[in-house]
């Protein structure tokens, strides 16, 4: 095998969760044409089946399967589903997450309940459900996607001029658990074999963001924009890749240098 070989994914089987949202979409690209046959996973399997007609439009072939995160039963179909579909699962992205805090700081105490219930139990039941597969074959990549608001507090500089606000305390709390939870399952699977890494964006453009709020995050990175449709991309490959193959338990910001300053 030569070095950029290890880049490759071809004969791997990934799963991604949450898929269809807006870094779930470039990453499963990234996946399926990197060459690993591609499983993605989410409540809406109407959206899915769209993202995958998309993609077999240029070739690629993903599997989206229906996917609740919040139940544990879920997780272990999804496992089953994909072991009697392809024999093993080297990949695993972490991607799904709820926002049931639509009212921020001052939201019912029920809100910050259910997003626990889904992004931070759901999370460990997915993680342990594929995690204990990849064991049995000693190998595998589990990659989580965090935020940089795991890593920061909320900076209203960038709001200032809009309705836009960082008041969301339970967002802010799961992915900073996120990051040591990594570690944690780092530490719990290496001795079979088995990796996990945190990749933390920064902000992702819409056409939806004010113009304001666009210009003041750009000001706060050294690169002076938020980021693309294919921004994360490289960083998730890589990590899922041979290529890192000695790095685990690592938190990689993807933020165009917003949490360096």
């Amino acid at each position: 095998m030569s070095f950029m070989d290890t880049f490759s994914l071809t004969g791997k089987v990934a799963l991604i969760t949450g898929g269809a949202g807006l870094y779930g979409r470039q990453l499963v690209r990234a996946l399926a044409e990197a060459g690993a046959e591609t499983f993605v996973a989410s409540r809406n399997l109407e959206t899915l089946t769209g993202l995958a007609d998309t993609l077999a439009g240029d070739g690629l072939n993903i599997h989206p399967v229906q996917f609740d995160q919040g139940e544990e039963a879920s997780a272990l179909a999804l496992r089953d589903h994909i072991l009697e579909q392809s024999g093993h699962i080297d990949v695993l992205v972490n991607n799904a997450v709820a926002r049931p805090m639509k009212k921020g700081y001052q939201d019912d105490l029920g809100a910050f309940a259910e997003s626990m219930r889904i992004n931070a139990t759901g999370l460990f039941a997915v993680t342990r459900a594929i995690g204990d597969v990849m064991v049995t074959k000693g190998s595998g990549s589990i990659v989580n996607i965090g935020s940089i608001q795991g890593m920061i507090g909320p900076d209203q500089f960038i709001y200032r001029g809009t309705e836009m606000n960082g008041w969301y305390p339970d967002y802010f709390f799961h992915k900073g658990g996120m990051i040591n939870f990594t570690r944690f399952i780092a530490s719990y699977y290496g001795a079979n074999g088995v990796r996990c890494n945190c990749v933390s964006p920064g902000g992702f453009w819409t056409t939806s963001m004010p113009e304001s709020f666009v210009r003041q995050y750009g000001e706060r990175t050294f690169l002076g924009r938020l980021a693309n449709e294919t921004d994360l991309m490289g960083a998730v490959v890589f990590l899922a890749s041979e290529a890192s193959a000695y790095i685990t338990g690592v938190n990689l910001p993807v933020d165009g240098g917003y949490t360096a300053k």
